[in-house]
C-alpha cells in the first residue's frame, strides 16, 4: 500500500521506509509520483499541530494515505527552543550549519550539566476516509560543545546521547533510540492494528 509522505527529504524518506515497509507500507514522495505538493503554512503551535497540517493537507492533494512529521529539538537552558522553529532557527529554513552555530553561540559558557536537550519528532498519519493517527517520540540527549561526526542531519553533530553524538551513530543505530524512529515504531504498532 502506497503512502505519501508531505516532505520531499530524502533522509526522512529513507528512514520512514526502512520502519515502515515491513508492514506492506510503501512510503513515497509526490517528486517519486511525477507531482508536487502545494507548500502549505505550518501555524500550528506544536509539533503535532504542524505534523496534522502538513498530513491532511497532502492526504487531501494525493487522495492517499499520508504521512506528515515535525520534528525539532527542544534545549532546557533555552526554555525549549528552538522547539517547533527548529529548522529556521537561524532566520533561513533548513541551514542546519547556521542553525548549529548559532545553537553554540547561544550556549557558549554553559556547563555541561546545564545542557540537557531532547529531540521530539510528531507523526501524523491521515486516511482519506477521515482516519487519523497522531504519535510522539522522543529522546533525550545533551548539546556538546562542538559538532561532532558526519552521519544524519540537523543538529545531529551537536547532539549527544551516552556521551556520543548522534553524528558518529550510523542509521541503524540511530533508528533503535532516536525520537523518529520512537514515533514511527509507533505508528507501525497504530497501523497493525488497523491495516
Amino acid at each position: 500500500m502506497d503512502f505519501i509522505l508531505a516532505s520531499n527529504n530524502q533522509k526522512k524518506l529513507i528512514e520512514m521506509q526502512r520502519i515502515l515497509s515491513p508492514l506492506g507500507i510503501n512510503v513515497v514522495t509526490a517528486k517519486m509520483l511525477g507531482k508536487t505538493l502545494e507548500d502549505v503554512v505550518e501555524d500550528g503551535d506544536t509539533f503535532e499541530a504542524n505534523a496534522r497540517i502538513k498530513a491532511n493537507a497532502a492526504c487531501k492533494e494525493m487522495n492517499m494515505p499520508a504521512i506528515a512529521d515535525d520534528s525539532g529539538l527542544c534545549v532546557d537552558y533555552l526554555d525549549g527552543a528552538p522547539g517547533i522553529y527548529s529548522a529556521r532557527f537561524s532566520g533561513g529554513h533548513g541551514d542546519d550549519e547556521a542553525n548549529n552555530d548559532l545553537l553554540l553561540e547561544k550556549l557558549d559558557g554553559v556547563p555541561m550539566e546545564k545542557r540537557g536537550a531532547k529531540y521530539v519528532c510528531a507523526i501524523c498519519c491521515v486516511f482519506p476516509d477521515g482516519r487519523e493517527i497522531v504519535v510522539r517520540g522522543e529522546c533525550k540527549g545533551k548539546i556538546g560543545f562542538e559538532r561532532d561526526g558526519h552521519e544524519g542531519f540537523g543538529y545531529d553533530p551537536l547532539f549527544l546521547v551516552d556521551g556520543i553524538a548522534f553524528g558518529r551513530y550510523t542509521a541503524e543505530e540511530k533508528d533503535k533510540i532516536s525520537h523518529r524512529g520512537n514515533a514511527l515504531r509507533m505508528l507501525a504498532s497504530e497501523l497493525e492494528k488497523i491495516l
